[in-house]
């Protein structure tokens, strides 16, 4: 990709015409990011620091656009939004957020969801450029179904990954089910309520052993379902045909 004169060409470009404190983000389906501005780029990767983050799993990564890993209640802000990478081939453990989030793929990703209404595990596969809307509390988990790394654009409202509430697991909801009964959880809706959709209503505990039930469900459930894991053939050729045309592009 380097030695793409094209990409070249328009990297020169917007670092000559954008003004000073703006900046481009450019993201691929195989898993590079580059940060643009004035005079420079960088391309962005965990392993070269680049303020990357641990996110939920060992072996991915994010790093804060807006907000902080801190966010929350006493260190408020309007909203996050991170750059996630996930590892190749790989996924999140699964998991429910106590705030609401928008994901944005640019790779070919696939999301298990709970159905709470049909009581069944669905697996929803995602193409570049889709953004995916996950009520709060709704257990889900993400997969990357390519052999690049995954690059996701996610925002949330009121919680950042150091929230305790961020991404409840299994056995973080069975651990609250022994040692805390009758606790709230505050999941943020973005009209500042508290919501709790999956299982509970707004004024009700959440009954962590239910949410802890789910979730293993998912575990178990999600590892038989070929199209979670798996690129398609019209898939792997859409994808050499995106290569073609960012280049084209650039």
């Amino acid at each position: 990709m380097p030695n793409d004169v094209n990409q070249r060409s328009y990297l020169e470009e917007l670092q000559h015409t954008l003004p000073d404190g703006a900046e481009v983000l450019l993201t691929d389906v195989d898993g590079v990011a580059q940060l643009v501005r004035r005079g420079g780029v960088a391309r962005l990767h965990p392993a070269q620091g680049d303020d990357f983050l641990p996110f939920i799993d060992a072996g991915h990564f994010t790093r804060y656009l807006v907000g902080a890993a801190d966010t929350s209640d006493l260190n408020p802000s309007n909203a996050t939004y991170k750059l996630g990478v996930v590892a190749a081939h790989r996924g999140f453990t699964p998991h429910a957020h106590g705030a609401e989030h928008f994901v944005f793929s640019t790779g070919y990703a696939a999301c298990g969801l709970y159905d709470a209404q049909r009581d069944q595990v669905a697996s929803v596969r995602l193409v570049p450029g889709a953004l995916l809307h996950i009520p709060a509390l709704m257990p889900h988990t993400f997969h990357n179904r390519a052999q690049t790394p995954l690059l996701l654009l996610v925002t949330n409202t009121g919680m950042g990954i150091d929230h305790a509430d961020y991404a409840i697991t299994a056995a973080q909801a069975e651990e609250r089910a022994q040692a805390v009964h009758g606790v709230h959880i505050h999941a943020h809706a973005d009209h500042g309520h508290d919501v709790a959709h999956a299982h509970t209503h707004a004024e009700e505990p959440l009954d962590y052993a239910q949410l802890a039930g789910v979730l293993r469900r998912l575990e178990r459930e999600l590892p038989s379902l070929a199209g979670h894991h798996r690129i398609g053939l019209r898939e792997r050729l859409a994808a050499r045909l995106r290569i073609i045309a960012r280049r084209l592009e650039r």
